[in-house]
């Protein structure tokens, strides 16, 4: 097993390597919509996974990019075994990165809150209160007498057992 360190620094490796033989390598047009975001290394070196995004809206150019990438494994994987100075070349798994796209809903999401807390601000800024300042102010006040009488009459009214 190697040492997580080496993994990281091969998988960084794996990912410059992937994404220029993509760009020079692959005679396809298709290929310039991909964008390799993130590779990742197994311990042993033997899996590699490339997390890749494709920067296009619709759904045709994303399974063609997709097709591209299994068309080219091959390639791709000739390419690292020729650049890497390691024993084994480690297999190619081209996984599509949500993380854009689950960046996109969060900041969706917190303009919708923003929006929202703006509203309820508004609605704040122009209101009165229902009754007085403290409303519930008095029954605290009742509260804390009622029990220091309490605690007075407890105090006055005990007797021990040593006074009978």
């Amino acid at each position: 097993m190697a040492d997580p360190a080496r993994a990281a620094r091969l998988a960084q490796r794996i990912k410059v390597i992937v994404a220029e033989a993509l760009r020079r390598r692959v005679k396809d047009e298709r290929a310039e919509l991909i964008t390799v975001t993130d590779a990742r290394v197994t311990n042993d070196l033997q899996h590699s996974t490339v997390y890749y995004t494709v920067m296009a809206p619709d759904e045709e150019s994303r399974a063609g990019a997709e097709a591209v990438l299994a068309a080219n494994q091959g390639t791709l994987r000739y390419e690292l075994g020729r650049q890497l100075n390691i024993r084994l070349t480690p297999t190619l798994e081209f996984v599509a990165d949500e993380i854009p796209e689950t960046a996109a809903h969060m900041e969706d999401l917190l303009r919708k809150a923003r929006e929202q807390d703006e509203q309820v601000a508004a609605l704040r800024k122009d209101a009165q209160p229902a009754s007085e300042e403290k409303p519930y102010r008095w029954q605290v006040e009742e509260e804390l007498a009622a029990s220091e009488d309490d605690a007075a009459s407890d105090d006055d009214g005990r007797s021990s057992s040593a006074d009978r």
